[in-house]
This record gives C-alpha cells, structure tokens and sequence, in this order.
C-alpha cells in the first residue's frame, strides 16, 4: 500500500515536472531545451510589395514576389504569401500577404503591416555577445612579467643514434 502511494505520488511530482516545462519552456530557470531556427516562406517588404499594383498578370506578380506559399485549390484565384521566422529568445514574427486575382489580372492585395528592408534585416540580425578581448600587452605590462629563469648550459646531447646498427646490406 505504502508502495503504492510512494508510485502515484512520484508519478504526479514527474507530471508536474513536465507541464512546468512545456508551459515555460524552462526547467527551474536553469535548464533550456534547444529550438531549431524555423523560417519559411517569401520575405515580403514596403519595397517589394510597392512594386505589385492591381492590373498585373500572374506571371508578373509570381516574377516579382515569388510562388506563393499557398494556393487554394477551392479558391485558385487567391495567393497567399506567409513569411514566419521563430528563433529562440526572440518573439517569432508571422505576416501574411493575400493577393486576389479577376480571371488573370491582380485584382487586390491584402497585406497587414510590413517591414521595410531595413526593419527587417535589423530584427533578424545577431548582435555578438563576447566581450571584447585585449590581444596585445602594453610595454608597462611586459615589462612587468616575470623574467624566465636563466637556462643551466647542459651537456653536448648526441645528434645521432646512441647504439650502432648492423649495416643493411651485407658486406
């Protein structure tokens, strides 16, 4: 019986254990589980999406932007352009661009807010976090070092090899 109990209540401890980690992702603080970089999509931008107006084909819009992520075989005059980036440490960015085509001929874009290009290299660029190193000793920091000890004059060692060996041919 005592067994029992003892079971369920480290079953339990465990469980919570496991729903600590998946809600914060963070086990006590201390440990992180490693999170791949996820990106997918078209990268779409001020400038780029100035670029498309109504009354574009297909082929132009598709030359300009790219395939789009998703095309809706129901609706197949409807292009969506999905761009998501997810790293970890850093709040995972999602904008969705949804272009509507009259026959052939773009007939309206549908886009949420947009970076411009520079916004948007900025917020997936990596700021290094090492500190920066000293590569070089001032003369004041040589000087201060100790001096190496004096080398003793040691005995003429042999260049050679010490035993002699039978010639390899015979003579």
């Amino acid at each position: 019986m005592i067994r029992l109990l003892l079971s369920t209540a480290a079953a339990a401890l465990l469980a919570g254990c496991a729903s600590q980690l998946q809600t914060s992702q963070t086990l006590f603080g201390l440990v992180t589980p490693y999170r791949m970089e996820l990106v997918q999509g078209n990268v779409i931008t001020q400038e780029l999406l100035a670029r498309v107006r109504p009354g574009l084909n297909r082929r132009q819009v598709r030359d300009l932007l790219g395939t789009p992520l998703l095309t809706d075989v129901f609706h197949g005059n409807r292009w969506d352009y999905v761009f998501v980036i997810e790293r970890q440490g850093q709040q995972a960015q999602r904008r969705n661009v949804v272009l509507r085509f009259d026959g052939d001929v773009l007939a309206s874009i549908d886009a949420g807010e947009l970076p411009t290009e520079q916004q948007f290299v900025s917020s997936i660029t990596r700021e290094a976090k090492y500190p920066d190193r000293k590569l070089e000793l001032t003369e004041e920091e040589r000087a201060a070092l100790p001096k190496p000890p004096a080398r003793a004059a040691s005995a003429a060692e042999p260049s050679g090899p010490v035993r002699p060996y039978p010639p390899l041919e015979g003579e």
